[in-house]
């Protein structure tokens, strides 16, 4: 079972992470997630359990627990979206609601 864990201190590694999860069961991998620019952790990560019943343990055990003077945030992961569903989406950070046109409003700018 693939878990979400949020609001992490920014000094978390991945075998913190670990380390920290294993209370609850086998831990498959653990990963933060880090900004591609700067490589500074984003404070979030992903760890995956062995099975269904430790995934819900470490939920149960560390969801809203207090870490490095951080309340946890841990529930199953969800599969993430296309990026590129909505026009041009992917480029643009998101851009939802702007019907696909690089610009906002779905509009055509004409200067």
């Amino acid at each position: 079972m693939k878990l979400y864990v949020g609001n992490l201190s920014f000094d978390t590694s991945d075998q913190d992470l670990e380390q920290l999860f294993s209370q609850s069961g086998t831990v498959n991998s653990a990963r933060i997630i880090t900004d591609r620019d700067s490589g500074r952790s984003r404070g979030f990560g992903f760890v995956e359990m062995s099975s269904k019943s430790e995934g819900n343990t470490a939920i149960d055990e560390f969801n809203g627990k207090e870490i490095n003077g951080r309340s946890l945030v841990v529930n199953e992961a969800r599969q993430r979206e296309d990026q590129n569903s909505g026009g041009n989406r992917g480029n643009y950070g998101g851009g939802g609601g702007y019907g696909g046109n690089k610009n906002r409003g779905g509009r055509t700018n004409r200067w």
